[in-house]
């Protein structure tokens, strides 16, 4: 831990700002732009968030992969079981269910015995910690995290003793009587290539000594294995078809990996595919979407599709391929669709899935009239600027919780560009956990991260 971050965290203690943590949140999808992040062009106001990161970070360490050979393989969650045809005359055991009856789907339903078979929840895991502790990297410069970054991948992709095999054949199994095979919905299980290809790229444009041109070339040559089969089996073609999140979740995946291998025309054609395709009819006039909506959870399926939509949309600007302002066949917009998903009651569902697509979109399209911020601020509170993504999903409001304004600016040599908007709509200075000199970080800490009750 470098000298400087040391200091930070003695100086929030003691002003007693480490209580108001939020616990490690894996959002369903993010593509960071590295070039961003490595600018370390940060507004002032997301102190927080790096604080966040760095913590989120350690925590997802102790999830390290497991190492062990495995074929990836899920069970589909909203299948379960239909035992009343079986003729059973004694209790059947689990693995006699498993394989005895038929399985039918409740949607929105989790079988929960589906986490027996955890290679999804492992995989999410990895993948927020390779995104999370190369962030932590970006700011820190601590080589712990690139450290860790290259053992996860490494051990899912690399590793001939670990690797996981390039395809998807075995995910989101159907049980029962005519087998256990793979399905089409299992490719949403990868859908979070996403933050992983984020991770590597800030490390690969960072030049962390800790990423090797071993695991860069293993990882590389995985993925090019990989995408053939995501772009000819049938289950893999099947999701690509799909109208919904799922169809949108598909081109997240590709074109990500197709940005880790270099192929950027590649990339730019298949998001351009997407815009063209599955987004067209995606959203109503109304802003509604109706392929969500139409779920047994609409508050949750509807964000859920928003982020895909908008990893899309991140994905594109990285490329070159202009997203934001494209409309549907009903003249709507990636905006239109949050407005009409913030207007909804939450019911019994957790408004938090909402922060996401509202910072990502109030960036990007700007909050003339202040109803993304107004939203976060009702519904999260002092929370939201502590959020992690609050970090790169500038310029947004933090609605006065951060009352201070520290000054002082990023010293660091990685400056590659920014493909990201910059600037601030306070004026407010950027602010680097890991560049600042000793003095300036503890007055950062003192003066910004004096928080409203």
């Amino acid at each position: 831990m470098s000298p400087s971050m040391s200091l930070l965290r003695t100086a929030l203690s003691l002003l007693a700002l480490s209580a108001r943590v939020l616990s490690t949140t894996s959002y369903a999808n993010e593509f960071v732009d590295p070039d961003l992040i490595l600018a370390k062009n940060f507004r002032n106001t997301t102190v927080e968030a790096q604080k966040t990161i760095l913590q989120w970070a350690d925590e997802l360490a102790a999830k390290a992969p497991s190492g062990n050979k495995h074929d990836y393989m899920s069970w589909a969650p909203y299948w379960w079981p239909d035992c009343s045809s079986v003729g059973n005359t004694t209790e059947l055991t689990p693995q006699q269910i498993w394989v005895a009856c038929p399985y039918v789907v409740k949607d929105g339903q989790f079988n929960p015995d589906g986490r027996l078979v955890n290679d999804v929840g492992e995989f999410e895991d990895m993948a927020n910690a390779i995104l999370y502790n190369a962030l932590a990297w970006a700011l820190d410069g601590s080589s712990v995290y690139a450290s860790r970054v290259a053992k996860y991948v490494s051990t899912w992709f690399v590793d001939e003793t670990t690797y996981m095999a390039p395809n998807l054949n075995y995910a989101q199994m159907e049980r029962g009587p005519k087998g256990q095979n793979g399905t089409h919905t299992g490719l949403l299980d990868l859908k979070c290539m996403a933050k992983i290809v984020s991770g590597v790229l800030i490390l690969r444009g960072g030049k962390a000594r800790e990423w090797t041109s071993e695991v860069d070339t293993g990882f590389t040559n995985w993925t090019k294995e990989y995408i053939p089969w995501l772009t000819s089996a049938p289950i893999a073609l099947a999701e690509k078809a799909a109208a919904n999140n799922h169809g949108t979740f598909y081109y997240n995946q590709l074109v990500a990996l197709q940005i880790l291998v270099g192929d950027t025309a590649g990339a730019k054609q298949t998001v351009a595919e997407y815009f063209m395709t599955q987004y067209k009819g995606q959203i109503a006039a109304n802003g509604d979407q109706p392929l969500e909506t139409a779920r047994t959870r609409p508050f949750h399926y509807r964000p859920y599709n928003l982020v895909a939509m908008i990893t899309n949309a991140k994905l594109g600007q990285y490329v070159g391929y202009s997203a934001w302002n494209l409309t549907t066949s009903n003249g709507t917009t990636i905006k239109d669709a949050l407005e009409y998903a913030i207007a909804k009651d939450p019911g019994q569902e957790d408004p938090s899935e909402l922060w996401q697509p509202v910072v990502a979109v109030g960036a990007m399209y700007g909050d003339p009239d202040g109803k993304f911020a107004a939203f976060m601020s009702a519904h999260a509170g002092g929370a939201y600027p502590a959020d992690a993504q609050f970090l790169w999903n500038q310029p947004f409001s933090d609605s006065g919780f951060v009352k201070a304004n520290a000054t002082g600016t990023s010293t660091s040599g990685n400056n590659v560009g920014n493909k990201g908007q910059t600037g601030s709509k306070n004026g407010a200075g950027a602010v680097c956990v890991g560049s600042l000199g000793v003095l300036g970080m503890v007055a950062a800490a003192a003066g910004v991260l004096l928080l409203s009750l």
